[in-house]
């Protein structure tokens, strides 16, 4: 009868684990001095060696010839251990044993002598999922155990175990292993079965398994035994996308090429990927992207191994650190997203979307990625400023120079203003009564604040340009979501939400303002910036919030 590569080659002596040699010298030496403890806590992830070494060790506590700490797994003790013959070693599972009763049941035995070894042990697996009632029964025979009685316990969660019970423990914590070692200990394993598996395809194996000895060999086990196994078999295998693939999606992801990465979620699918592992090395590589943007003299070993220093370093350029955040966190959501779903294609496919096309992300991360996007092609130079057009920014105005809200000041990025019926012919002012007139114009009779004119706004908004950072000048000019109300002595800003409220309020910002205002109005002007809806401000149809920077006349995309 077959038996699975990872029973089968399950450590029968405490050398024969690998990545745990500061938990097995241990053992070994307390084995030989007899110096044992009563209770034992292995704590760890799963397949690095906790129930192995708990094995390991009941046989080398009740070993009728112990060789170095070992047992010899020849005696009748510990051949009896080993097929389960031997009653006085018992292994439980804490998932299908947790109840107050079972441990009360496992009291009442443990008062008796062993039969037939020197020690009565119990192997306690997920110990973590005993109940509260279950621990406080277990914790009186814990504290006050009888000789011939020793307990060992195993949980992957620790932070579910009761203080009480740990502090009666002697811990060992396993680690994960090393990929390397995992690498040899599979090609090791590999030759001694006659599988013809490549240094490729271990090495694959190896960084899939996380540090898990029992997932590797069950990965080797599924990927069969005939014929070459390297990495293009094992990943045809096992549904993963590759190194390679899972490059090539998030470069197109990077370059907002959605009809590409829509096709390559589509070849996954139909190939029989799975989804969810798709999603998790997308994950992986945006994990080694922020690593490496954060740190990027950071050694090799902080990396997750699946992508090459080459392939990082190239998707990483351009990218802020900023943006990578948003996108581990479209795959947080994703990944909650496959539990809900109908099909997990759909909740890969809408995730994608996401990171290609951020404008669609209604969320403050979303837009958070978009302003750093913006900023970084400021400081590269993918924006150029046209010296003529910075240098016809209006000075302020006076009695000889026309009013700043004529048609030919209009912004750009504004529709041609419809022709005004003419206005009767009248002399001409003298230059305070012009001024006045152009205050009336703008400030209705009364305290009362009213929607300033497009003209005034935007002449007002003109003459601060050049004191305005960039990004704070373009919500400003966003007409689809600020509007301005000026009363006898406040210009009020109404931004529409409070995160580019509280970009644009800064005091550069305001006495920028506050000194336009000033000059356009004639008077002293105080500035309040708010993130209040605008009132009555209709928003343009079709019309996207990044799609007006390209409109400016100072700003041009290479």
């Amino acid at each position: 009868m077959y038996q699975a590569l990872y029973r089968k080659w399950r450590p029968k002596t405490f050398d024969d684990v690998i990545g745990q040699k500061h938990i097995t010298e241990t053992l070994k030496r307390q084995v030989e001095s007899d110096r044992l403890s009563h209770a034992y806590l292995f704590v760890g992830t799963r397949g690095t060696g906790k129930t192995s070494c708990a094995k390991i060790l009941s046989r080398a506590v009740n070993c009728e010839h112990p060789v170095d700490g070992n047992p010899c797994n020849k005696c009748a003790a510990c051949t009896g251990i080993e097929n389960g013959t031997v009653l006085d070693v018992v292994e439980l599972d804490a998932a299908s044993n947790n109840g107050v009763d079972n441990v009360r049941a496992l009291r009442d035995e443990a008062v008796y002598s062993p039969s037939s070894v020197k020690k009565r042990i119990y192997i306690v697996d997920e110990v973590h999922m005993m109940s509260n009632s279950a621990f406080n029964a277990l914790l009186k025979i814990l504290e006050e155990p009888p000789e011939h009685l020793m307990f060992i316990l195993a949980t992957t969660e620790l932070h579910k175990v009761p203080a009480t019970i740990v502090s009666r423990c002697q811990r060992f914590s396993f680690k994960r292993i090393l990929p390397e070692d995992m690498k040899n200990h599979l090609l090791h394993i590999a030759d001694a079965e006659g599988i013809d598996l490549t240094s490729d395809g271990a090495e694959l194996l190896a960084r899939l398994s996380d540090g898990a000895v029992r997932d590797a060999l069950s990965l080797l086990d599924q990927c069969g035994r005939d014929g070459k196994i390297d990495s293009d078999f094992i990943i045809s295998t096992i549904g993963i996308a590759g190194s390679a693939e899972t490059a090539k999606l998030v470069s197109l992801v990077k370059s907002g090429n959605t009809p590409e990465a829509l096709q390559m979620i589509d070849s996954f699918y139909k190939n029989g990927k799975d989804m969810a592992a798709v999603l998790d090395e997308i994950t992986a590589l945006f994990r080694d992207l922020l690593i490496y943007k954060m740190s990027p003299a950071s050694p090799g070993s902080l990396f997750s191994g699946m992508f090459s220093k080459e392939v990082i370093t190239e998707l990483a350029e351009g990218v802020s650190p900023e943006k990578i955040m948003w996108w581990l966190s479209a795959a947080k959501d994703a990944a909650q997203d496959l539990k809900t779903f109908s099909t997990s294609r759909l909740a890969l496919e809408m995730c994608i979307l996401r990171l290609a096309n951020p404008e669609l992300g209604g969320d403050y991360a979303s837009l958070s990625s978009r302003i750093c996007t913006l900023e970084e092609r400021l400081n590269s130079g993918n924006f150029t400023f046209s010296p003529a057009s910075a240098a016809s920014a209006p000075a302020a105005p006076s009695d000889d120079v026309p009013s700043p809200s004529q048609d030919d000041d209009a912004p750009p990025w504004e529709e041609e203003p419809e022709p005004h019926a003419p206005a009767p012919t009248k002399p001409a002012a003298a230059p305070h009564e012009a001024k006045s007139a152009e205050t009336a114009k703008a400030v209705p009779s009364g305290s009362a604040a009213a929607p300033a004119g497009a003209d005034t706004w935007d002449s007002i908004l003109k003459l601060a340009q050049g004191e305005i950072d960039p990004p704070i000048f373009f919500f400003l000019s966003d007409k689809a979501e600020v509007a301005a109300e000026i009363s006898d002595t406040t210009l009020t800003v109404y931004m529409g939400n409070d995160f580019t409220a509280n970009v644009a309020n800064t005091t550069e910002t305001v006495e920028a303002l506050k000194s336009a205002a000033g000059s356009v109005l004639g008077r002293q002007i105080n500035v309040k910036i708010t993130e209040e809806t605008p009132p009555a401000v209709p928003q343009p149809e079709g019309r996207d919030k990044l799609d007006s920077l390209s409109k400016f006349d100072i700003i041009k995309f290479e």
